[in-house]
This record gives C-alpha cells, sequence and structure tokens, in this order.
C-alpha cells in the first residue's frame, strides 16, 4: 500500500457556496496571526520600562521570534501532511492565541523570550496551509480575488496594532492588548475547527531534490539577500520605529503610534502601483529603484529629528518599501524553474525573514543600547542601498 502521506491527493472539490464568508474567516485567521507578530512594536516602550529591559534586549525578541518563525515556516509542510490543512490552520491560531497569553503573563526576560519563541512557531505554520486551504475553496478564475482580500491582512494588522495598542494602554497595562488578542484567536481558532471551510486534505512533504539544486544556485541567495533587505526596511524598521520615535526623536507616545498606523496606509496603494511597474518597466528595473529610494529615505529617517520632517520620511519610506514584493516575487518566480518554484518561496521568505525581521531590529536594539537607535537606522539604510546595485548582476 502505497504511504498516503507522499501519494499525490486528488485537488479538492470546490464548494458551491458563495465563497466570501470562508474567505474572510480564513482572512481573519491570517490578521490574527499576523497582528499577534507586530503588536510588541508599539507596546515596546511600556515592555521596556515595566520590566527594566534594555533597547539590545528588547531587538534580540524579534529575533528570538523571527527564528521560531523561519523554524515552523519550512516544517509547516510536514506537519499539515500529517494533520491536514485544516487541523493546520486551527493548530496556529490556538497555539498563537496560547502564545499571546504567555506574553501577557511573563514577568521576567527569559519568559518573553522563550513565549516569543513559541509565537513564531506558531505563526509560523499558517501559511502554507492557510493559502492552499483559500484557493482549495475558490474556482481558479477567481483565485486573484480571493488572494487580493487574504493579502489585506497583513497591512490592515500593520496599521491597526498602534492604534489598538494605544486605545489599551490610556486604559491598562500592556499586557492588557496581547491577553485580549490572544483570547480572540483561540476563539476564532475553535470556531474554524467547527464551522470553517476548506483545508479538508494533507499537505506535501517538501522535495528534497529541490532544497538541494537551490541550495547550489547563486541567483537564489542573491534573491533571498535581496528579499532580507526589502522585509529590513518594512518589518524590520517597523518593530523598532516606536523606540526611536519616543526615546531619541523626542514624540509623544500616543503621536508616534498614530503615526506608525497611518504611515502603512499607502502601501496599500503602492503594492498595486509597483505591481504595474513591474510589468511596464521590468522587475529588474523596479527593484533598482524601489531599493534605492528607500535606502535613502531610512538613512534620513535616521538623521533628521525634526517633527514635521520626521514624520513625513516615515510615510514616505513606508509606502515606497512596500514596492519592492511584486516586483520581488515576480523576478524570483521568472528565474526559478516552474517545479522547484513553490519550494523557492517557502525558502526564501523565512531566510530573509531572519535578517530582516530579526537581525535588523537586534542591530538596532545594539546601536540604542550604544545611545543613538538612529545610527542603527541609518545603517540599515546604507545596507538597502547597497542591495539596489545587486539586480545589475542578476541575470539568468
Amino acid at each position: 500500500m502505497p504511504d498516503r502521506q507522499n501519494s499525490v491527493c486528488p485537488p479538492p472539490p470546490f464548494y458551491r457556496f458563495d465563497p466570501l464568508v470562508p474567505i474572510l474567516f480564513v482572512a481573519l485567521i491570517f490578521f490574527l496571526t499576523f497582528l499577534a507578530r507586530v503588536m510588541l512594536s508599539p507596546l515596546m516602550p511600556g515592555i521596556i520600562t515595566e520590566m527594566g529591559i534594555t533597547p539590545a534586549q528588547a531587538g534580540r525578541l524579534f529575533l528570538i521570534l523571527s527564528i521560531g518563525y523561519f523554524a515552523a515556516l519550512l516544517s509547516s509542510g510536514f506537519i499539515s501532511a500529517r494533520i491536514l490543512h485544516r487541523r493546520t490552520i486551527v493548530l496556529s491560531s490556538c497555539s498563537t492565541g496560547a502564545a499571546l497569553l504567555l506574553i501577557a503573563f511573563s514577568h521576567h526576560l527569559w519568559h518573553l523570550q522563550i513565549s516569543a519563541f513559541i509565537l513564531g512557531m506558531a505563526t509560523g505554520v499558517y501559511l502554507p496551509s492557510g493559502i492552499t486551504a483559500l484557493t482549495g475553496m475558490v474556482d481558479p478564475r477567481h483565485w486573484g480575488k480571493a488572494v487580493s482580500i487574504h493579502e489585506l491582512a497583513p497591512n490592515l494588522a500593520f496599521m491597526a496594532a498602534p492604534l489598538i495598542a494605544e486605545i489599551f494602554l490610556r486604559s491598562y497595562s500592556w499586557r492588557a492588548m496581547p491577553a485580549a488578542v490572544g483570547a480572540i484567536a483561540i476563539c476564532v481558532g475553535l470556531g474554524f475547527a467547527f464551522a470553517g471551510k476548506g483545508g479538508d486534505f494533507p499537505g506535501r512533504r517538501p522535495n528534497a531534490a529541490a532544497f538541494r539544486t537551490l541550495a547550489g544556485d547563486r541567483f537564489f541567495w542573491m534573491m533571498v539577500l535581496l528579499f532580507g533587505l526589502a522585509i529590513s526596511s518594512t518589518m524590520g524598521i517597523y518593530t523598532m520605529l516606536p523606540l526611536y520615535l519616543v526615546n531619541e526623536a523626542g514624540l509623544e507616545r500616543n503621536f508616534a503610534n498614530t503615526l506608525l498606523a497611518f504611515s502603512r496606509a499607502p502601501g496599500l496603494a503602492m503594492a498595486l502601483i509597483a505591481g504595474w511597474a513591474s510589468d511596464y518597466f521590468g522587475p529588474r528595473r523596479t527593484i533598482i529603484v524601489v531599493l534605492g529610494v528607500t535606502g535613502i529615505a531610512t538613512i534620513l529617517m535616521g538623521a533628521c529629528h525634526h517633527p514635521v520632517v520626521l514624520a513625513g520620511i516615515v510615510v514616505l519610506q513606508a509606502a515606497i518599501s512596500t514596492g519592492f514584493f511584486p516586483a520581488g516575487f515576480a523576478l524570483l518566480s521568472a528565474s526559478t524553474p516552474a517545479e522547484h518554484r513553490n519550494v523557492a518561496v517557502s525558502m526564501a521568505v523565512p531566510i530573509a525573514f531572519v535578517y530582516g525581521g530579526g537581525i535588523t531590529p537586534a542591530l538596532i536594539g545594539m546601536t540604542g543600547d550604544a545611545g543613538s537607535f538612529a545610527a542603527g537606522i541609518m545603517i540599515t539604510g546604507a545596507l538597502i542601498c547597497f542591495g539596489s546595485f545587486l539586480p545589475v548582476v542578476l541575470k539568468r
């Protein structure tokens, strides 16, 4: 008898009902798991004040979270192959809620570090199963619409996290937000287990041959570096920006969190513009321009302390930085053999996230300990500018 986990599974049947509600249900879980990953950023000034940790230790929390995310994302195929995509989504939502509750009740740095690692693992297993479940319950003619609704979740989470944090911080301790969101994530996960649709089939285990092929491909590793620099310009800067704005630039906490939220709004339109630019000018040229402008804006963000000018630079940097990803995924997909394409994405993103979402905040935190968050931000900007030259030699 063939191994059920390794056999080719027939495509799942399409559901006969209107798929909008099931799509929104899955997107809600994606929103909660992404919100869980970014909410520590606007809460960090309060965490540092109450727990007495240093900026470097705060930055290392995001590195620990990214390592957990990396490990879980790479192993997600093995998990979904054993327990089905549907149960993997439930597992991600409920374990994300449990990890947030652990964070809410943490009173020592090592408690926070363990909880952050668990949170990274809990959120890391969601994405492959979420996308697979989503496309499995929608006719292929409508995949673009379904995925576009799903991909609103991270952008909304970027905007919502500082606003929700400010609402909680006005009346409660920083612990209230992870406790509340954690309880909601558990309830939504259980609700999906009983009433959700999609994902009632197993995943496929990763192909070892594809891993070996990509591991020896110089082009692939240069793309990983580009994605890492792009993530450092979005997630990496985002996570440490409240500390810089409040502790060094001298902005009020509520203004800093409001600025952080609304700076992400133009990114929704920028993603569409960048997609058009990638098609019209080509992904390589688009990446060169986007990384170059983003790097310069990041350097200026660290160099300028005038509140009005700094606010404008923060909005510009956030808007331009999101333009990388349509062109980046297009270039990665176009330059990778079709049979290895999904593995290329599943390898490139988590590796890049460790640098962009983990090492970059740790670097900024270390420079903050030394007395200058601005120095870490400007170093990050200089590295992003360097990345704008890499597509010149990216020729397949």
